[in-house]
């Protein structure tokens, strides 16, 4: 089954092919020269000012980092994320008194997607994810209270749909779906509602 992309205009292809799994190998493990590549595509992300605010904490599945993660997943993520081979946090720096850092929410996004693009260049899948107990994560890894986590992303080998509960297999394999680019993209004020 394909997942590619169906774009409106051509684009690269390891963006066309680009997708959040949910399932993944839980037989294939990771290293960190594995995700060298991507870390240090991400290393080379923009950012305002030059800053580079982003920092990433990295467990391998079967270590303890890895097993801390996963305890302090919630929802829907504490179901799949575990079978991946890594799990990353992703933290940007805040700092109240600089206002260029208004900007690390950002440029750590564009840090991950860096990473995310490498890895799926290097034969890897990466999911993002939101639900995690923030506050939890960063008094396990003992973050200075500047570090604000904000995003985790499973990395792995893909998985059979099969390894998944039946409603998250549904949405492992239903059509992958964007709105269009005309309601996406505006060259002059919004239309009305």
């Amino acid at each position: 089954m394909s997942r590619d992309a169906e774009t409106s205009a051509p684009i690269l292809p390891v963006l066309a092919q680009r997708w959040s799994p949910r399932s993944f190998d839980p037989t294939k493990s990771l290293t960190l020269a594995d995700l060298t590549p991507a870390f240090e595509a991400a290393r080379w992300a923009p950012s305002a000012n030059n800053a580079q605010e982003w920092r990433f904490l990295v467990g391998f599945r079967g270590d303890s980092t890895f097993e801390t993660m996963t305890a302090n997943l919630s929802g829907w993520n504490a179901s799949w994320a575990p079978t991946a081979g890594a799990i990353v946090v992703g933290m940007y720096e805040d700092d109240p008194e600089n206002k260029a850092r208004d900007y690390a929410p950002y440029d750590l996004g564009q840090a991950v997607a860096h990473f995310s693009v490498q890895a799926h260049a290097d034969g890897l899948f990466v999911h993002q994810a939101a639900g995690f107990e923030r506050d939890a994560m960063a008094l396990a890894f003992n973050l200075p209270e500047t570090w604000k986590p904000f995003v985790v992303f499973a990395v792995g080998h893909l998985g059979a749909p099969e390894l998944l509960n039946e409603t998250l297999q549904a949405r492992e394999i239903a059509p992958r779906v964007r709105r269009p680019l005309d309601e996406t993209v505006f060259t002059g004020p919004f239309p009305s509602a």
